[in-house]
């Protein structure tokens, strides 16, 4: 017997250098709408949207260390946006504060209409925020299906 999950609970990172990932998410998650509920020396945490996404401090044996993205663990962390518009507002934010875009506001071919940003938080943690039309599903009938099965 199978269940169907209600979603993501939460989505925590370890950065390199706490205070300057926090700032920088202090600027971000806000922006998109959701609000911080714990804010210490050790964690910065915040929730909305059915989304909780959280930076915490590093043990000290691993202070100053950046992300690389193709080690084994995580790949990208994606937030869905409610319109291409919202993708383009991250765009602007994140430009002026300086922060490295990989890829500017783009039209992806994972799904019809897949619209997203890239970017790197300042340890070097792939985001990206992406809208999709309709129901978002990966698939043009909006059925969603294994990997690798047939259309």
């Amino acid at each position: 017997m199978a269940i169907e999950i209600n979603g993501v609970a939460h989505t925590f990172i370890t950065a390199g250098d706490y205070q300057r990932s926090r700032a920088f998410y202090r600027r971000l998650l806000p922006f998109l709408g959701l609000q911080p509920v714990l804010d210490s020396d050790a964690i910065y945490y915040c929730i909305g949207g059915r989304t909780g996404f959280g930076v915490e401090a590093p043990s000290p044996q691993y202070a100053g260390e950046r992300f690389v993205q193709s080690r084994v663990g995580l790949h990208h962390h994606c937030f869905r946006a409610r319109s291409r518009a919202d993708v383009d507002a991250v765009h602007a934010l994140l430009a002026s504060i300086g922060a490295t875009i990989v890829h500017p506001p783009q039209e992806d071919g994972y799904a019809p209409g897949y619209y997203s940003l890239l970017f790197e938080d300042p340890d070097g943690v792939r985001l990206e925020i992406n809208h999709v039309p309709g129901r978002g599903l990966l698939a043009e009938d909006g059925v969603a299906r294994p990997v690798g099965s047939a259309a």
